[in-house]
């Protein structure tokens, strides 16, 4: 599994125009990452709960959620963060939640053997 993580400078509004730092994530899984993912079914899997700088109060938190899905074939993840140093904290859970799905990625390669523990 190969991680990608960028930040671009954005402006967006069409009157009062706010500028916004977006942080880019793509992943490139293996043949056999992309095997587990899809023979387990983890592809609605929950990696992330998260909320864009520029969502609305009401809008529903599982419009934001970042899932396996949204990181297959090489696609790019976009998200606004409100100030460098927000894009900074978020690239450190990005990373800190892509070392352990490898870790979860792992685990589910192969099922469990039996072994006998003496106490």
């Amino acid at each position: 599994m190969r991680v990608s993580i960028s930040h671009e400078t954005i402006r967006k509004g069409f009157i009062f125009k706010k500028t916004y730092r977006e942080v880019h994530l793509m992943v490139a899984f293996t043949h056999e990452e992309k095997q587990i993912i899809k023979q387990r079914g983890l592809l609605e899997t929950k990696l992330l709960d998260r909320r864009p700088a520029d969502a609305k109060n009401d809008a529903r938190d599982e419009k934001f959620e970042l899932r396996v899905e949204h990181l297959m074939d090489g696609q790019i993840d976009r998200f606004l963060c409100a100030t460098p140093s927000k894009s900074k904290i978020y690239e450190e859970n990005l990373l800190a939640v892509m070392q352990q799905m490898k870790a979860w990625l792992d685990d589910n390669a192969e099922t469990g053997t039996r072994i006998v523990v003496e106490i």
